[in-house]
């Protein structure tokens, strides 16, 4: 399977060596992993956080030297998680999965919320490979964007652009990511569509690919319990998204478009409405 490695599924331990604060809730976690160090964009790791829970969290950086997860506290694991500091220990297993393909000479790179996170490794990656690219990051508001400060130095280099979205209108173009990505689509070529958010926006961006006849990658968010296809609480129509994504094609999400920011699992496996 992609990303797979024979010791990856095997727990082990990381030392946090720096912690940074993205917005009210979310921080970003930075440790030394060798196996996360050959990870690709898209990709998630399963973190331990003794004595409380098991979660799973998209790699916002990889580099030779340190890995990061950006973390947005939504329950008891995540808030335990957030409250770890330099030095503290986690437990890791991964990298899992499937992972954002750079394709073509052009690219617009839609996020939504914390779902930006997977999306900076890969901007990182489609600058390097001198893709021209379009970043279009959106939140409710101002507080809640992410990354800015990486974007903005980021978009200072001649093949990227940023554009923030606000439902408020409190920073950058008042309305949603999806408005400011159509914009883009309306009026420039692009080769391939690239995002990472809630399922509304994911369909939403996959309803904007079709319109314009672009190819689309998309990672989806669900909850995962074990990691390896077993337990059912990430399945989406025939698909595991732990093991046979978490990105998926445009294809891949016309087989599942009936469920598709309508319905969720739970972690018994059982489909409840989103």
């Amino acid at each position: 399977m992609l990303g797979w490695h024979t010791d990856d599924k095997q727990l082990r331990t990381a030392k946090i060596r720096r912690v940074e604060s993205e917005a009210e809730r979310v921080r970003t976690l930075y440790f030394e992993d060798r196996l996360c160090a050959s990870a690709e964009p898209g990709q998630f790791v399963m973190l331990w956080v003794p004595g409380v829970d098991e979660i799973p969290l998209s790699l916002s950086s990889v580099n030779s030297e340190l890995v990061s997860v950006t973390v947005k506290e939504v329950g008891e694991g995540t808030k335990a998680l957030n409250a770890m500091n330099r030095g503290e220990v986690v437990g890791v297993r991964g990298p899992f999965g499937t992972h954002y393909k750079i394709v073509g000479k052009t690219a617009l790179v839609v996020g939504g919320g914390i779902g930006t996170a997977p999306l900076m490794l890969l901007a990182q990656r489609l600058l390097e490979a001198r893709v021209k690219t379009t970043v279009v990051e959106g939140a409710k508001t101002r507080s809640e964007l992410l990354f800015m400060k990486q974007l903005m130095k980021m978009g200072k280099q001649a093949d990227l652009k940023v554009v923030f979205t606000t439902d408020d209108g409190s920073y950058g173009t008042k309305g949603f990511a999806t408005d400011a990505a159509e914009k883009v689509l309306s009026a420039e070529q692009v080769d391939n569509v690239y995002t990472c958010g809630n399922e509304a926006m994911t369909l939403k961006v996959y309803r904007l690919a079709q319109k314009y006849g672009t190819p689309l990658q998309a990672s989806l968010e669900r909850f995962m319990f074990c990691a390896i296809g077993v337990c059912g609480s990430c399945v989406i129509g025939k698909y595991r998204v732990c093991r046979d994504g978490p990105v998926f094609d445009q294809t891949q999400l016309r087989e599942v478009e009936g469920e598709l920011g309508k319905a969720r699992r739970d972690q018994k496996g059982q489909k409840l409405p989103l």
